[in-house]
């Protein structure tokens, strides 16, 4: 049975889809079946997965829309021939379709649980499903807490991003009542982390100390490969596994492997 967990923060930029991609990536690369969704408009996780785009003929737009299956529309990250050892995952994609499934769902029936029965169908193909999140809490994003187990949390540590787990936190509570009861936190990663800032180190710690175990031990660090990575249509695991972003997600996905079993 896959675990599916979502990547979500309800503020932008703060590495939601380098963390899909690469923990994606990264579990791959130490054996496990992954299919990563993207749930964006922007579809950037799709493009950073090696896929354009622009040539989907089916994507999660169908899926919502039970027009197409998972297994229709998925198709194979790539790498290229430079990379092509790396292990790779599957994609169901997304583009600029998406956008109007927001307006098209609005009336209809079980439209919060569409990609739940949709996942229902592939469940034993896969060890972990991700799923990449939009910044805001709209159809998409509810879609996706109706279909995990659990929410990973990317955040910086800064003050404003405490308010934003506040508010994360408060609706993955009313999701959890209301329509979901497997769904919890099933950690916070640290991200674009600078372990010389003092601030940084201070809310940290607060982390620690309320959320205790929550926390992942991985950090990733604020490291200029991370954001080089996407422009070439690669996970930075791929694009150069030696550099300090991949290395610290390479040991996410160890650590995930690791903390799913005692879940």
């Amino acid at each position: 049975m896959a675990k599916v967990f979502c990547v979500a923060n309800q503020k932008g930029g703060v590495g939601k889809t380098t963390t899909t991609v690469n923990l994606a990536a990264g579990l791959a690369a130490v054996g496990q079946r992954v299919l990563m969704i993207d749930l964006d408009p922007q579809g950037n996780a799709t493009m950073s997965s090696g896929v354009d785009k622009r040539e989907l003929s089916l994507s999660v737009y169908e899926v919502l829309l039970e027009s197409a299956s998972i297994a229709e529309a998925r198709v194979k990250s790539s790498w290229g021939e430079d990379h092509a050892r790396h292990p790779t995952y599957d994609v169901l994609g997304a583009n600029r379709d998406l956008a109007g499934a927001e307006v098209e769902l609005v009336n209809q029936e079980r439209r919060n649980i569409r990609l739940k029965e949709a996942l229902a169908q592939v469940d034993s193909e896969y060890d972990f499903v991700l799923i990449d999140c939009p910044p805001s809490l709209s159809m998409l994003t509810l879609n996706a807490l109706c279909a995990a187990h659990g929410v990973v949390v990317p955040m910086q540590c800064e003050y404003f991003a405490l308010e934003g787990l506040t508010d994360l936190v408060n609706t993955i509570k009313q999701v959890h009542a209301n329509m979901n009861r497997d769904l919890k936190i099933i950690g916070l990663l640290r991200v674009m982390f600078d372990p010389r800032t003092t601030l940084q180190q201070q809310v940290s710690d607060q982390l620690k100390g309320h959320f205790g175990d929550k926390v992942f031990n991985a950090v990733i660090p604020r490291n200029v490969r991370l954001a080089e990575a996407p422009s070439y249509g690669l996970p930075c695991v791929v694009f150069d596994a030696a550099a300090k972003g991949s290395q610290a997600y390479l040991d996410f996905a160890r650590e995930m492997v690791a903390r799913v079993k005692t879940l």
